[in-house]
């Protein structure tokens, strides 16, 4: 059994991991730092594959298929990826540019690639990280929202498409609310609720995929979010995330 893991050096992406060889898959991890690559290594009971690659550019994410798509790969984690913070004028059309980048076209790509192939072999997950985010608009965060809206919707459409098929192939979707990893400090804000710890999002994000779940929403706390996110509306929503993104905001 063999997983192919992206965003692989810290956070949910790592801990992912780490619970993965846990269970006993061989690991092919994939993140732009091979120094924190090698770290994550030294913590496994089986030597995995590095690879050290950028994927926000379109020619890696190819090079990366063709590097690993004859290694009979079970299970892709699509959890690369980044957020700015900031009034859609105010953010650098650059960096939105990359996330863009890597939040969708990274996972749309290898999505699309690595699914033809568990396709033909009828088995296989694939994993597919979002956020609550994209339950709603976002403002102040307009971009990442939007990117990981993207993402869910993507997996919803490709999942209904293999359960019309009756594919034994599973694809999930990941949603959760704060996590404690250092996506606060690459996107220049604080959480303003208490986040939930890579380690126990990841193992159960992981278990929940196992068992077929489409969606996964780890935490009471922000299932009740979704749930009742739906009778709220868009204006509602809208002023509530607001809200949320201003108490994140750190002090200058």
């Amino acid at each position: 059994m063999k997983a192919l893991v992206t965003g692989a050096s810290s956070g949910i992406g790592r801990e992912m991991a780490k619970y993965l060889d846990h269970l006993g898959y061989e690991l092919i991890i994939v993140a732009r730092s091979k120094e924190k690559l090698e770290q994550l290594a030294s913590t496994l009971s089986k030597k995995p594959k590095i690879i050290v690659m950028d994927l926000m550019l379109e020619s890696n994410i190819k090079s990366l298929y063709v590097l690993t798509k004859n290694e009979n790969i079970d299970i892709l984690i699509n959890n690369a990826g980044f957020g700015t913070f900031g009034t859609f004028t105010e953010t650098e059309l650059t960096t939105e540019l990359e996330m863009i980048d890597l939040n969708i076209k990274t996972v749309h790509m290898l999505t699309k690639m690595f699914l033809k192939d568990m396709k033909k072999k009828d088995k296989g997950y694939i994993l597919n990280v979002a956020s609550t985010a994209a339950f709603q608009p976002g403002p102040l965060m307009a971009t990442y929202y939007s990117t990981k809206a993207y993402v869910l919707r993507l997996t919803e459409a490709i999942y209904y498409e293999l359960k019309k098929e009756n594919s034994n192939v599973h694809i999930s979707c990941l949603c959760p609310g704060p996590v404690d990893t250092n996506f606060n400090q690459v996107a220049g804000v604080s959480f303003a609720v208490k986040p939930k710890s890579a380690e126990e999002v990841s193992r159960y994000a992981i278990d929940q995929m196992l068992k077929n779940k489409m969606l996964i929403v780890p935490g009471f706390k922000m299932k009740c979010v979704k749930f009742f996110g739906r009778f709220l509306s868009d204006k509602t929503l809208m002023a509530f995330a607001y809200r949320i993104q201003k108490k994140k905001q750190k002090s200058e």
